[in-house]
C-alpha cells in the first residue's frame, strides 16, 4: 500500500520509519517546510497513492484534506486544533467516496483509557458530592491547549452522564510525550486515573493501523471504529 505523509515533523518522520513494518510504501512528503516536501496535494506524484497520513498543522488540514479527498485518496488525520473548521471539512469531502479516520489520539491505550474514564464518570455521576477534573501535560512545542485528547475525555465523561462542571488544565514543559489524568474528588477521598505515554511511537503505530483499515471504507471514522469498539452504534458518517 502506498502512502503520502502530510507533514514531516517528528510524528511524520516516526510514521515514515515504521511504515515498512505495516507493509506501507512511502511515496513522498507534502510539507512546504521540508526540502523534500514542496510538491503540494495536487501534484502528479501522488497518482496511485492509497492513503495520506496527516500530522501537519490545523491550517494545512483545512487546505489539504479536501484536495486529497477529491483525488480519491483516503485520509488519516492525526493533527489536532482544526476542529472549529470540522463542519466545513466534512462538507468538502462528503461526496468524494473516500474513507477518513480522524482522531485526537491514535494510541490504542488512550482509546481504551477513554472507555475506562467514561465508565468511571457514569459511576460517579449520581453522587453529587464528587467533583471531577482533567489535567494533561505535553512537551513545550505542542501548540493546542488543552489537548485534543483532553477534550475527547471531557466529552466522553459528559456523554456518560456526568453533568457537573469538569475542570480542565494543561501543562507544557520539556519533552513530555503526553500524560492525561482524570480525577474524581469527594468529601473524604480522591480517585485518579492516569495514562502516560512513554514515547510517541504509539501514535504513529495507531495511524499506520488506521491507514491499513480505512482502505475500501467510505465515510468519517475514528479510532473506535478502527479498534472495533461499540461507539454508540455509529458507523461512518
Amino acid at each position: 500500500m502506498r502512502i503520502v505523509l502530510v507533514g514531516h515533523g517528528k510524528m511524520g518522520r516516526m510514521v515514515e520509519g515504521l511504515a515498512g513494518e505495516y507493509g506501507h510504501d512511502v511515496a513522498g512528503v507534502i510539507d512546504p517546510h521540508d526540502a523534500a516536501g514542496h510538491d503540494g496535494p495536487e501534484s502528479d506524484r501522488w497518482g496511485g497513492v492509497d492513503v495520506a497520513i496527516d500530522f501537519s498543522s490545523p491550517d494545512a488540514v483545512v487546505k489539504n484534506v479536501p484536495l486529497l479527498a477529491r483525488r480519491g485518496i483516503n485520509l488519516v488525520i492525526g493533527t489536532t486544533g482544526w476542529q472549529k473548521d470540522e463542519a466545513a471539512v466534512r462538507r468538502a469531502v462528503a461526496d468524494t467516496g473516500v474513507g477518513i479516520v480522524a482522531a485526537p489520539n491514535f494510541s490504542t491505550g488512550v482509546v481504551l483509557f477513554e472507555a475506562i474514564v467514561a465508565r468511571a464518570a457514569a459511576l460517579f455521576a449520581p453522587y453529587g458530592e464528587f467533583g471531577a477534573w482533567l489535567h494533561e501535560a505535553h512537551h513545550n512545542a505542542k501548540k493546542d491547549a488543552p489537548s485534543g485528547t483532553a477534550l475527547m475525555l471531557k466529552r466522553a465523561m459528559e456523554q456518560s452522564g456526568f453533568s457537573r462542571p469538569i475542570d480542565v488544565s494543561s501543562t507544557r514543559a520539556g519533552f513530555i510525550p503526553g500524560v492525561h489524568t482524570a480525577g474524581f474528588d469527594g468529601p473524604a477521598d480522591t480517585i485518579t486515573l492516569t495514562h502516560s505515554a512513554r514515547d510517541r511511537s504509539a501514535f504513529a503505530r495507531g495511524a499506520l493501523l488506521a491507514a491499513k483499515w480505512v482502505v475500501g471504507k467510505r465515510g468519517w471514522f475514528d479510532m473506535h471504529d478502527v479498534l472495533g469498539l461499540n461507539h454508540q452504534g455509529r458507523k461512518g458518517s
